[in-house]
């Protein structure tokens, strides 16, 4: 079945307006200044109950921070009116760890904001299902291994019983999406490693069989410049991509397997774009202590910090010096070559590289 969400693609090409906007910033501050992200990624809480053995955030260190939910409320609706339409909650810890990310989802919906969430869906804290599952535009749950042990092995869990009150809680969300007629899309993911590969299958039946989800993305690892860990640092995905028939033919009508081998095979590509042209522009990223980054494979990079939404409206951010510097230094000082391979705008820097550098041949002839 096809990739209908465009997950292993990219979405900038249904917003041309905004994509001109950054191609005609190119070097002018007083342009580029007011070209406010289409997407933002907010870290609500940074605890997280499990240590995962590709966490690319174990630098930061799993900190007690979090936002809350009268700031985001104030935010969110800056935001909206500003232009932003999209915010993930993922970030440095687990989100549903927060007790209020019922009541802040429900507050991004109305601040005309589309919502997702990245989870390890182990808990549901009070309101999630009542006010937080409605205003969602899609759900992805982290889900790295198909039996318990296999699991534990990769998540490694706080609890051992993880990796079933996750599967009742993805039960209990379809259950609710079907009995409530809600449009949330409720999807999983795992990360390919050589250490779970084995556990793809009964993964994909469970998801498919068991619980009823809309889809499961199988993506590969990436490596964080700065995280501790390093045990997946050298992996080759060749031996692996084998695999992408085999699952996808597991695919079924309201089920599709999404094997993400394209992003396989540009983990070692050197066909690459010179610059990042999406960053300070399309994208941006909410710590939980509040400060607001251009780009989250570089958190704790000052270079890379604007300011913080527990002191500054988002506009004053956005527009601030701080930013200003940023771009300077993106644009004049950024060697890509230090950027996490496969980062979230890879593909978006590709298609505008692409328009920039008019690098397609006959580009003329549409």
């Amino acid at each position: 079945m096809a990739d209908t969400y465009a997950i292993d693609s990219h979405k900038l090409i249904y917003h041309p307006e905004r994509t001109a906007q950054v191609l005609q910033a190119a070097g002018d501050w007083e342009k580029a200044k007011s070209v406010y992200p289409i997407y933002v990624e907010i870290s609500p809480i940074g605890v997280c109950n499990h240590r995962c053995v590709f966490c690319a955030v174990d630098y930061i260190g799993y900190n007690t921070q979090r936002l809350k939910l009268e700031v985001l409320k104030k935010r969110l609706g800056e935001m909206g009116k500003l232009g932003i339409k999209s915010v993930m909650y993922a970030g440095e810890g687990e989100p549903l760890l927060h007790s209020d990310m019922g009541e802040i989802l429900k507050a991004t919906k109305e601040a005309g904001i589309d919502s997702a969430l990245t989870t390890n869906a182990t808990v549901l804290p009070p309101g999630f299902i009542e006010h937080g599952l409605p205003a969602l535009s899609w759900i992805k749950i982290s889900i790295n291994g198909g039996t318990p042990e296999g699991y534990q092995k990769i998540h490694q869990a706080k609890k051992s019983d993880d990796f079933f009150n996750v599967i009742k809680n993805m039960k209990i969300m379809v259950k609710n999406k079907k009995e409530r007629n809600l449009n949330c899309t409720l999807g999983a993911q795992s990360i390919l490693l050589p250490d779970n590969a084995d556990q793809m299958e009964p993964l994909i039946k469970i998801c498919r069989d068991e619980v009823g989800l809309d889809y499961l993305v199988i993506k590969p690892y990436s490596q964080h410049m700065f995280s501790d860990t390093k045990i997946y640092e050298n992996i080759d995905y060749t031996a692996m991509m084998a695999m992408g028939d085999k699952l996808r033919a597991m695919s079924k009508p309201g089920f599709s397997v999404i094997f993400r081998d394209k992003t396989m095979e540009k983990y070692s590509d050197s066909d690459r774009y010179d610059k990042c042209h999406a960053t300070p522009f399309l994208w941006g990223y909410i710590m939980a202590n509040g400060i607001v980054s251009g780009c989250s494979a570089f958190l704790l990079d000052s270079r890379f910090e604007y300011g913080n939404i527990k002191e500054q409206s988002f506009q004053e951010i956005w527009e601030g010096e701080k930013r200003h510097k940023g771009w300077e230094f993106i644009n004049n000082g950024l060697d890509i070559n230090n950027c996490r391979r496969n980062c979230r705008m890879d593909e978006v820097n590709r298609y505008l590289h692409k328009i920039s550098t008019g690098s397609v041949p006959h580009l003329n002839f549409i």
